[in-house]
C-alpha cells in the first residue's frame, strides 16, 4: 500500500453497513491507499432527519463505525467533524486535516457518483478541488463510462480529462479525480432503518459486531422479536 496517500470516507453513517465497508475495501485496493479514515458527520448538511426517520445521534453512529471497523487494520475513525459540532462542511474538514497532516500523507476523498454530480452545489467547491483527489464510486448496473458524463458544471475547466474518461488533473493543484467501479450491494441506511421500524432483522446487512447494539438502542424502532 501507498503510504503517502490515505483516503477519507466521510458520511452520516445512520448506521454505517456491509456496503461502506466493502466500498472502501475495494477503493483502498484500487488505488493502494495506506490507509481509510471513516469521518461520520456531526450535523450533516443536507439532512434533517425528522421523528419518523430519525438521524442517531453522533456519538451513537461514532461508536458503531469504531465498532464495525475494528478488525480492519487499515480502516479507522476520525473524530475531526464531531468535536467540532455543528454543521459538518466537507472543505473545513480538509483544510483541518492538511494542516494536519503537512508533510505526511495526500488526501484522497471518497464519494459516489451521486455526490460528485452534486459538488457544485456544496460549500466552496473550487476550494474543495484545489485541496483533494478524489475517488468517485460507480457501480452496475447503470456505472458511469466517464467523468465527463456526471462532472459538476463548476470543475469542467479546471480539469484536463484523460482519454478514456476515467481520471480527470487539476490544473493548477495538480489534484486529480478517479473514477473507481465497486461491487453493487443493493444495501442502504435507509434500509435499514425502515427494516428497524418494522421490527425485522437486520442481520447480514450490518457488521455483526454492531447489529444488535443497533437494534438493542431502538433507535430506529423496536428490537425484531427473534434477536438470538
Amino acid at each position: 500500500m501507498n503510504a503517502g496517500r490515505i483516503g477519507l470516507f466521510g458520511g452520516t453513517f445512520n448506521p454505517i453497513h456491509l456496503g461502506h465497508l466493502r466500498a472502501a475495501e475495494e477503493v483502498c485496493e484500487a488505488l493502494d491507499l495506506g490507509r481509510v479514515l471513516f469521518i461520520p458527520s456531526h450535523t450533516p448538511p443536507h439532512k434533517d432527519g425528522d421523528q419518523n426517520d430519525p438521524i442517531a445521534s453522533a456519538e451513537q453512529r461514532l461508536e458503531w463505525v469504531e465498532l464495525a471497523i475494528a478488525a480492519q487494520k487499515s480502516f479507522s475513525v476520525d473524530r475531526i467533524e464531531i468535536d467540532r459540532e455543528g454543521r459538518s462542511y466537507l472543505v473545513d474538514t480538509l483544510r483541518a486535516i492538511r494542516d494536519r497532516e503537512t508533510g505526511r500523507r495526500k488526501m484522497v476523498f471518497i464519494l459516489g457518483e451521486d455526490a460528485y454530480a452534486e459538488m457544485g452545489e456544496w460549500r466552496d467547491p473550487e476550494g474543495i478541488f484545489g485541496l483533494t483527489d478524489l475517488a468517485v464510486m460507480t457501480r452496475p448496473p447503470g456505472q458511469l463510462a466517464s467523468l465527463a458524463d456526471r462532472m459538476p458544471p463548476v470543475a469542467r475547466d479546471l480539469y484536463t480529462l484523460s482519454e478514456d474518461g476515467q481520471s480527470a488533473v487539476h490544473h493548477e493543484a495538480g489534484t486529480r479525480i478517479d473514477l473507481v467501479p465497486i461491487s453493487a450491494l443493493d444495501i442502504s441506511s435507509s434500509k435499514i432503518r425502515e427494516a428497524c421500524r418494522a421490527g425485522r432483522s437486520i442481520r447480514f446487512l450490518v457488521p455483526e459486531t454492531i447489529r444488535e447494539p443497533i437494534e438493542v438502542s431502538e433507535r430506529y424502532g423496536q428490537k425484531p422479536l427473534d434477536n438470538a
